[in-house]
């Protein structure tokens, strides 16, 4: 009998710029190369799921933030032989200033929520449409 397979879990901690835009990573390797994401990753083993967002944050972008309350929820299904699940916390008390810093991106830049670059996940679109249609960047 195989083991049963279950999505991995991905956070990420959404990152506001004083005008409200969204800070988004292109990506430089991976699913989506040379289009852009929240910045994000996957939950490691035994980790709180607020302390993932905020380790992934730190590790992708050099910038230190607290996950504050859950934005969305969203089940992934553009990769059929990797499922996630996606929370998306609001960033809370940012510090840094950020920078592409383990690889896993290319560029960093502030986007309007409403009129995004073109995305490497279906889901991200989802929350920024939600974050367009809030007002809130």
């Amino acid at each position: 009998m195989s083991a049963k397979r279950r999505p991995t879990v991905g956070v990420a901690v959404i990152v506001r710029d004083e005008s409200g835009r969204v800070l988004l990573g292109k990506r430089a390797v991976g699913w989506g190369a040379g289009e852009w994401c929240i910045p994000c990753g996957s939950l490691e083993w035994g980790e709180d799921v607020r302390a993932g967002a905020e380790r992934e944050l730190l590790e992708e972008t050099g910038l230190r933030a607290r996950a504050g309350e859950v934005v969305a929820v969203h089940s992934n299904f553009h990769d059929p032989e990797r499922l996630t699940v996606g929370v998306w916390f609001a960033g809370k008390d940012v510090e840094g200033e950020p920078v592409p810093a383990d690889g896993e991106l290319s560029e960093i830049r502030y986007f309007d929520s409403a009129e995004p670059p073109p995305l490497a996940f279906p889901t991200d679109a989802l929350v920024l449409a939600q974050l367009a249609a809030e007002g809130s960047g």
